[in-house]
């Protein structure tokens, strides 16, 4: 009997959460189970799978579990496990700014200002949303601004003058005293009732604000104020007239058997906020995806009274975890026909085109990646592109020369394998030379068994024509070592081989030499970077040496004129005038590079 098979027949029948490894004891998986011996036993049976638990199931090399009392307190520690190990086969419910916004409002303080934050806490104040899609929460924040005047800056009460929204309108500047306490709340409480779904007040405002304007003949102003409108409008067309839901979530999981995702469409006031969608390769059942994802989505989220699912899971224990989270009663439910049943059915679609995108997505990654790596083969006749190097020389007149050396494997960046030189031996302008010593360094590295440098490419790229390919191709012969290697000439993107005088011709939509000149362009961005921070550096060290010159004012100098060569041709006169230097900097700045003014 194998390790593997004794743990699952010592298996308890208790609930908890179960841990998955591979064979470099990494966490592929973190689930829960109502009875562990049942639900891990599943997985190893021989019984058909889908696809995506099959392909989780042949990287299991071992698992841990841990027995918990309920099955609301093994909800909370998958999703506390989940969130701290991100494993590859669960919903990894990431931060995305394009997806949803809250507009927070702390009704507590004296004067309550309006904040815009995708990350609401559990610190007593009032988080109106999720805002996305069409109803943008900045759009919202204006709408706000120009018809109650709630401030959104977090300035301190008692300040010396009012900001500039206050001038234009945009504010009431409580921070000045220019409205009393009582009807600065009351406008906080018309805004509460706004975002909670009452918008016929705003129309009517925004609506004698346009006309006032255009029979002003302010007809930008007028334009301005009919956009403010229409986002008014949208947001009460997206009313549920029949639908007597003040605060609720609909939530959909779909799969087909490969790929899932899960959309869910909040209701706040009647009103739809928009939908988000979430692809995953989630390796649970239904069931148990939605539920892990639920603790997931409101970690950091505002629970809403009432959540609807679209899969039969046990609400009991979801229910009570959430109502926990709220400090309040949270019921779920899973809508069977009606109105809810229908917004279930439209978060279903969201799930759907959701997956629909992300196999889009990933044909369009593979033919850039696998697919160019090899057709690259093809045409350049190589045995393999797993893992490609490209190198490329930076230095400016030939002063800071340093070298970059970036790695792709199988068409991707691989950015821990990336390595930067800077340039010892040679002297002066001399790319040739400068390319053959990073070489000579990276070959010597690798005949030496520095681990760092272990792995030879089954492809080098060097970023220039045949003189730069020719001397490193002297370089990798003299090593003893025989790798593929091409130039790749800007100009007119040829590739330059060491088999043949002609150079290779690749149409220009062609995704191979996309993948070399993504690749050529990536080293170039690389040493770029590098010379530029050597550089700067060195101007720094310069500058400080000044009396009264730092590393602020020599930055500042930096970054008006670019160069030192630039600084030192500068007049007194400039130096006196560059934004952030008085006099005395200027001219101790001045005497250093020409001596004093009348020497």
């Amino acid at each position: 009997m194998t390790n593997l098979e004794q743990k699952l027949k010592d298996l308890p029948e208790k609930p908890g959460v179960y841990i998955m490894k591979d064979a470099r004891d990494n966490i592929i998986y973190v689930g829960k189970a109502v009875i562990l011996k049942r639900r891990v036993t599943q997985y190893f049976r021989s019984s058909p799978k889908p696809i995506k638990v099959q392909a989780m199931v042949d990287n299991i090399a071992d698992f841990e579990y841990i027995v918990t009392l309920t099955e609301a307190d093994a909800l909370v520690l998958e999703a506390t496990l989940i969130k701290k190990h991100m494993p590859r086969y669960n919903i990894l419910l990431k931060d995305d700014k394009g997806q949803s916004a809250y507009i927070r409002i702390d009704h507590k303080e004296k004067y309550p200002n309006l904040e815009i934050t995708r990350h609401p806490k559990r610190d007593g104040a009032k988080y109106y949303g999720p805002f996305s899609g069409f109803l943008s929460a900045r759009a919202i924040v204006r709408v706000i601004k120009e018809v109650y005047g709630v401030r959104t800056c977090a300035r301190k009460m008692s300040v010396k003058r009012e900001c500039l929204d206050w001038h234009i309108g945009l504010c009431l500047a409580p921070c000045r005293d220019r409205i009393e306490e009582s009807k600065y709340r009351e406008a906080v409480k018309k805004t509460a009732e706004f975002l909670s779904g009452k918008t016929l007040e705003a129309e009517r405002i925004m609506t004698e604000k346009m006309q006032s304007a255009s029979d002003a003949l302010d007809f930008e102003r007028a334009i301005e104020y009919r956009e403010l409108l229409t986002m008014i409008k949208k947001l009460g067309s997206h009313s549920l007239a029949d639908l007597d839901v003040r605060e609720a979530d609909f939530f959909a999981y779909i799969t087909d058997g490969l790929r899932s995702a899960i959309s869910v469409i909040p209701v706040r006031g009647n009103k739809l906020l928009g939908a988000s969608s979430y692809p995953s390769a989630d390796a649970s059942e239904s069931g148990e995806a939605l539920s892990s994802f639920l603790m997931q989505y409101y970690a950091e989220r505002p629970v809403p009274s009432e959540v609807y699912v679209n899969t039969d899971i046990d609400t009991q224990p979801i229910a009570k975890c959430l109502s926990d989270v709220r400090n309040g009663v949270v019921k779920v439910h899973v809508p069977q026909r009606g109105h809810k049943r229908n917004l279930i059915k439209m978060a279903e679609e969201n799930a759907t085109e959701c997956i629909k995108r992300t196999a889009d997505k990933e044909i369009r990654q593979r033919e850039q990646t696998h697919g160019a790596c090899d057709m690259l083969c093809d045409r350049l006749k190589l045995p393999s592109a797993h893992r490609i190097e490209c190198y490329d020389i930076s230095h400016i007149s030939g002063t800071d020369k340093v070298a970059s050396g970036v790695c792709f494997i199988d068409g991707a960046k691989a950015s821990s394998e990336y390595r930067r030189y800077r340039i010892k031996t040679v002297e002066g302008n001399d790319d040739f030379h400068c390319m053959a010593e990073v070489l000579t360094r990276r070959f010597r590295h690798a005949t030496e068994g520095d681990e760092k440098f272990a792995e030879l490419p089954d492809l080098i790229v060097i970023d220039g024509g045949k003189g730069q390919l020719h001397a490193a191709y002297a370089v990798m012969k003299e090593a003893g070592l025989d790798i593929p290697m091409v130039g790749l000439a800007k100009r007119e993107e040829e590739i330059f081989t060491t088999t043949s005088p002609d150079p290779i011709i690749l149409s220009r939509d062609s995704v191979a030499l996309k993948l070399l000149q993504r690749i050529r362009d990536e080293a170039h961005r690389f040493a770029i970077t590098y010379h530029r921070s050597k550089r700067s550096k060195r101007i720094n060290t310069e500058l400080i040496k000044i009396r009264g010159i730092g590393e602020k004012k020599s930055k500042l100098l930096l970054k008006a004129y670019g160069s030192l060569e630039k600084i030192k041709a500068l007049p007194l006169e400039a130096l006196e005038s560059t934004a952030g230097m008085d006099k005395p900097s200027a001219l101790a700045v001045y005497e250093y590079f020409h001596g004093k003014p009348n020497e």
